[in-house]
């Protein structure tokens, strides 16, 4: 029995399978979020979902092997906390716990290697090589050199419509567009709003798909973001691929999360176009399958499993 969890910042879900890959049942939580929730409160919420699923499917712990991937768990330091307190849970005899961009590899790629950039909320990027060599990023924000993600993309457009309402930047669409997403005046009125708390600063993810409207109508200044995203999402793929000697080779760069999933025709056009010069062999992917199939196929990995585990899986997820 093989128990996946996929954690993701805005929900959890769980599958118990076989290693046959029949699902026996599945359950969803609330989202993963041991940096602003605390450690105790996220991997309870784990356990919730946990629970539910197994009752759900008639399963006991400890299962066969426990196979789980998280947002918020970027460095190898962490996956090893996690590693531990998901382990002292008595889940399962065994227990791989890893970042969800590689199960967002595994669910895409056609081979388990390649490589893997992820842009939703935030962007993160990571690949494996044939012989297992792993190339990774520490993503944890502009700290670590990171730019983009649909928070961040959120940011930039209150920033710009802000600067062009108040005559300090060049005029854009995104002034009106920004301010009528809200419900407001004006863009300073958005501002201002935040900073008082009567709207949350989470809620600037929104703005992500208000700013790919406004560049798909020509706008430049909201062209401009989605290039520099489109720079930002080939330059991790590509570096990866360098790292993992992989750059001249037929391999897959899978691209998934909120922002490449939505394939807005601007943004998948600049990757394309980029990844093509800087990797001419390279075949971007979009992964529509669910993060959760990935969890799954690695505990499939894991357990060794007949191929025909594999497509009785990939049929479940359809």
């Amino acid at each position: 029995m093989i128990l996946a969890i996929d954690g993701g910042n805005s929900k959890t879900d769980v599958a118990v399978l076989t290693a046959a890959g029949e699902v026996l049942a599945t359950a969803r939580g609330d989202g993963f979020r041991p940096v602003a929730d605390g450690v105790t409160e996220a991997v309870g919420t784990v356990a919730e979902a946990v629970t539910r699923a197994l009752s759900a499917a008639g399963a006991g712990t400890p299962v066969d092997h426990v196979s789980a991937y998280l947002a918020n768990v970027d460095l190898p330091v962490e996956e090893e906390r996690f590693h531990r307190l998901f382990t002292e849970r008595g889940w399962g005899r065994g227990v791989r716990v890893g970042n969800d961009t590689f199960a967002l590899l595994r669910a895409g790629a056609t081979e388990p290697w390649g490589v893997a950039v992820v842009c939703g909320a935030g962007i993160n990027c990571a690949g494996v090589a044939p012989d297992g060599r792993v190339a990774r990023f520490p993503s944890i924000g502009r700290v670590t050199g990171d730019w983009g993600g649909g928070h961040h993309l959120g940011e930039e457009a209150l920033w710009h419509a802000v600067r062009a309402e108040d005559g300090r930047g060049p005029h854009t669409a995104l002034a009106d567009a920004v301010a009528a997403h809200f419900g407001r005046a004006g863009v300073e009125d958005v501002a201002l709003a935040i900073h008082f708390g009567e709207l949350s600063e989470a809620r600037l993810g929104e703005l992500s798909p208000v700013l790919f409207a406004v560049a798909a109508a020509g706008d430049p200044v909201a062209r401009s973001l989605v290039d520099r995203q489109a720079e930002e999402i080939v330059a991790l793929a590509t570096v990866a691929l360098r790292r993992l000697d992989l750059l001249d080779v037929p391999v897959e760069v899978v691209l998934g999360g909120g922002v490449l999933a939505a394939r807005h025709p601007l943004l998948m056009a600049a990757i394309e176009d980029r990844l093509a010069g800087l990797a001419p062999q390279a075949k971007p992917v979009v992964v529509e399958a669910p993060p959760l199939l990935g969890a799954a196929l690695l505990g499939l990995d894991a357990a060794n499993a007949p191929p025909e585990a594999y497509d009785r899986l990939r049929a479940h997820f359809g």
